[in-house]
């Protein structure tokens, strides 16, 4: 039963417990006590501060009110002035023991802001702007925990996730939620990414925990923001732009320097590996570049029309599709048969020279051979903002990879899908699927759901067949 639930049940069976304890039928007051019940109590719930006591006659032992000597609630000892008194003020004690004994955590694992999210409000999902969900939950008895360190041992994370009923994590600095750690979230019942992808919890473990918890994203959030971050970084690596731009910061002057490995789009193949809908919507705005041909690869083709519309072709197999590209973009899921798909020997398969773009997620590709790859020349160039563990390590190879120009680099942080604007729909997002579960209502939108009732409830996450 969720918190809504116990509060109706437990304020109608006090409504007719008191009426039965009530000591004479015929008095005025118990003739009062079900308008009192309906319109006063329960309208009043919940109550949580010592400023309502007057609402219902409670005073203190001396006579006092208790919002007048600013004291909580409850107290030790009481005096009640007539016998509605100890009806209405023990129903109200018993409501607001109910709600503390039913009152939900959430533990939230975002990422830390500091001066920037102070300055800018819409940072929602910073550990300080805690995606605007802190007054709603708290206003309803509930109790948010945020926290940024998931990583240590010992990481607030770690404790904090044992008696959490909702847990909030997100792919822009994931909490990965282990077997083991699932194993000891003995309460929990929802995992919310609050975002695209839950790639970072263990999904064939969250079905078996405590009987299978829900993991819901908020899909569609930022599709777009992917997308267009998609085309971008397609133009910074074609156009040479990372060391023309460094080239200016440095003071000189080189045009030959920086034209030497600068292409156009027009005329060139360009492929996606897989076509939902971030992949469909790049293959949409490469259309109006007159790309020599826009090639598809996905287990579930696009219907004809849409293939017509775009003016896209699939491709049978992967290797296939990579032989023809100049430029190749990663927009599938991470699961068991795409963890390091890209590695030394598929990317050989890859024209010499070709571009690769990832933005979906830094374990689909082996970053030392990506690295390797640049620095012979294979690889013309690799950008995106992902990837395999979250902060990426200073030592991280693809921090400083170059190509054999001493250019080809366009990485920067996790940060594809979290602009402003997508962080105000997967904020919104994350708030109504915990409104679903905290409302009794588990009224998820499908598209939402990854797993639930302890099966799969989408095949994006290797395929897996539903028991």
């Amino acid at each position: 039963m969720t918190t809504r639930d116990w509060s109706t049940a437990l304020a109608l069976i006090l409504h007719f417990a008191l009426l039965e304890l009530s000591p004479s039928q015929t008095n005025t007051e118990h003739r009062d006590m079900p308008r009192i019940m309906d319109e006063e109590l329960l309208a009043h719930l919940p109550i949580l501060s010592s400023s309502n006591a007057d609402t219902f006659g409670v005073r203190g032992i001396d006579g006092d009110s208790l919002s007048e000597r600013h004291r909580p609630l409850p107290v030790p000892r009481f005096q009640f002035r007539s016998w509605r008194e100890l009806q209405r003020s023990t129903a109200v004690l018993v409501l607001v023991l109910v709600l503390v004994l039913v009152r939900v955590k959430v533990l939230a694992v975002l990422y830390d802001g500091g001066q920037h999210a102070k300055d800018q409000p819409l940072l929602l999902g910073t550990t300080e702007n805690e995606l605007g969900i802190r007054k709603w939950l708290e206003d309803q008895g509930h109790t948010l925990v945020t926290t940024s360190d998931k990583d240590d041992e010992g990481s607030t994370f770690d404790k904090e996730l044992e008696d959490a009923e909702i847990i909030i994590t997100t792919p822009f600095h994931p909490g990965y939620l282990t077997a083991e750690r699932l194993a000891r979230a003995k309460k929990l019942k929802l995992a919310v990414t609050a975002g695209i992808g839950s790639d970072h919890v263990d999904l064939n473990a969250a079905n078996k925990t405590n009987g299978g918890i829900t993991v819901a994203e908020v899909t569609g959030s930022n599709v777009v923001s992917v997308a267009e971050h998609v085309l971008m970084t397609i133009l910074v690596l074609i156009r040479n732009f990372v060391p023309a731009h460094e080239q200016i910061e440095a003071g000189d002057w080189n045009v030959a320097h920086a034209a030497k490995q600068e292409f156009d789009l027009e005329g060139k193949v360009v492929g996606t590996v897989a076509v939902g809908r971030i992949g469909e919507r790049v293959l949409r705005r490469l259309k109006p570049f007159d790309c020599k041909e826009l090639l598809y690869f996905d287990y579930q083709p696009l219907s004809p029309e849409k293939e017509k519309e775009i003016g896209c072709r699939r491709v049978d197999t992967l290797e296939e599709m990579l032989a023809q590209c100049d430029i190749v973009t990663i927009n599938c899921p991470l699961h068991e048969k795409t963890k390091g798909l890209f590695n030394k020997d598929l990317i050989a398969k890859m024209k010499k020279g070709s571009y690769l773009v990832n933005t979906a997620r830094g374990a689909i590709v082996v970053k030392e051979d990506v690295a390797a790859a640049l620095k012979s020349g294979h690889l013309a160039g690799y950008g995106g903002d992902v990837w395999d563990h979250q902060p990426a390590p200073k030592e991280h190879p693809l921090r400083t990879a170059k190509n054999n120009w001493g250019g080809g680099n366009a990485m920067v942080p996790h940060m594809s899908g979290t602009s402003l604007d997508a962080q105000i729909r997967y904020a919104n997002g994350t708030k109504a699927i915990i409104d679903s579960y905290l409302s009794g209502r588990h009224d998820y939108k499908p598209e939402d759901l990854i797993v639930h009732q302890g099966d799969y409830a989408t095949k994006a996450y290797g395929q897996r067949e539903k028991k």
